[in-house]
């Protein structure tokens, strides 16, 4: 139905579908309970076509402005019937098979994440290597038409989950400079030689893994783009990463917002100007991702300025759970609780996807033109 490329008519008829569709997250708040729900809800989803808007029908899409995708993200995390993490996996990594794989490669697989039927992951930091990914050793030899693989990779979110994970690693010689010597992949995780390890974090949730690559081969025709072309890949990925996936971010913020004013008017509190600088910053960086959507939309070419999203979305998500923290006495420190899960998550979020301090020195040097100190 063509008329549902019109992103108003396209709102109002899912809402009007998801008014009917009971998809009820259960009680379970595990990891493993969370990406079965994720699964659950991308196939209703893909069953009801809200789910293939906003893609190409090339990859099993049915077209639309990439804008339908976010307004999907922003109702269905919003609504907490699905959790950011994995719908990040998702907006990152479907457009980047469709940008860079062979068009068959992504006509056979793309359908499958839309559908739920897999999880991919995303293979780029190393132990040293995390915000510096142009320092990468994971390296991919030439073999025939075969490429074999040795490395580690750290830090992969829901590796544990997937079928598949798209990989950076190095393949120039000793005197390819480091951004021309790196080299993406799409890897089957069941693959000879690979092994996934879960790593449990302070917030005990292990969403993150490390990854071993022990002589894996991999077929040449999984290689996405040409060689050498793994650095542009990973730079044309991080504008996906900072506008669909830091709108529908911000959506699920502003849903435990309202449940932390609700949390402060039970205790019998007063909403004070604590809350009212939550708001502000959840505002402005809504409103400032707003900008980032639109431009996405008119088919700019999203860059450096990105940084200035992930600065504010981390600011923003840093003081909305130090807020609760003050607000809900107890509640995190005695409590096993969602809100101190999500406290200890938000320490990281000035870490993933880039740690602040290399945000401000892009914003400094590559927007600003201030000299490097």
């Amino acid at each position: 139905m063509t008329e549902l490329h019109d992103p108003t008519a396209f709102r109002t008829a899912l809402q009007d579908w998801l008014g009917r569709t009971d998809l009820t997250p259960p009680e379970d708040h595990s990891l493993e309970a969370h990406m079965t729900q994720f699964r659950r809800v991308q196939r209703a989803l893909y069953d009801a076509d809200f789910g293939r808007y906003g893609w190409p029908e090339t990859a099993g899409g049915l077209g639309g402005p990439d804008v339908l995708r976010a307004i999907v993200g922003e109702e269905i995390v919003g609504r907490r019937l699905a959790e950011p993490g994995p719908w990040s996996m998702l907006e990152v990594l479907a457009p980047t098979m469709i940008d860079y794989a062979h068009p068959e490669l992504a006509a056979e697989m793309v359908p499958k994440l839309l559908r739920g039927d897999e999880q991919w992951c995303q293979g780029f930091s190393e132990p040293g290597a995390g915000s510096d990914l142009a320092s990468i050793t994971t390296r991919a030899t030439q073999k025939g038409d075969k490429w074999i693989i040795n490395g580690q990779k750290v830090w992969t979110s829901f590796a544990q989950f997937s079928q598949r994970c798209i990989l950076l690693t190095r393949t120039g010689d000793a005197g390819t400079p480091n951004h021309q010597a790196i080299t993406a992949f799409f890897v089957d995780l069941d693959t000879p030689g690979i092994t996934v390890r879960p790593l449990r974090t302070m917030h005990d949730v292990d969403e993150f893994c490390e990854v071993y690559f022990d002589d894996v081969e991999v077929d040449a025709g999984r290689m996405l783009g040409n060689p050498g072309q793994g650095w542009q890949l990973a730079m044309a990925l991080l504008p996906y990463e900072r506008s669909t996936c830091f709108w529908q971010r911000i959506a699920y913020l502003y849903s435990r917002f309202d449940a932390l004013i609700e949390a402060v008017k039970r205790q019998g509190q007063v909403v004070d100007s604590d809350l009212g600088e939550v708001y502000l910053a959840l505002h402005t960086v809504r409103c400032r991702s707003a900008a980032t959507q639109r431009r996405l939309a008119e088919g700019h070419k999203l860059g450096p300025d990105t940084s200035i999203d992930k600065v504010l979305l981390a600011n923003a998500e840093q003081l909305l759970y130090d807020t609760a923290r003050n607000l809900l006495p107890g509640v995190i420190e005695l409590e096993d609780s969602e809100w101190r899960t999500e406290y200890l998550y938000s320490r990281a979020a000035t870490i993933y996807g880039g740690t602040a301090e290399v945000q401000r020195n892009i914003i400094a040097h590559r927007l600003l033109d201030l000299p490097k100190g």
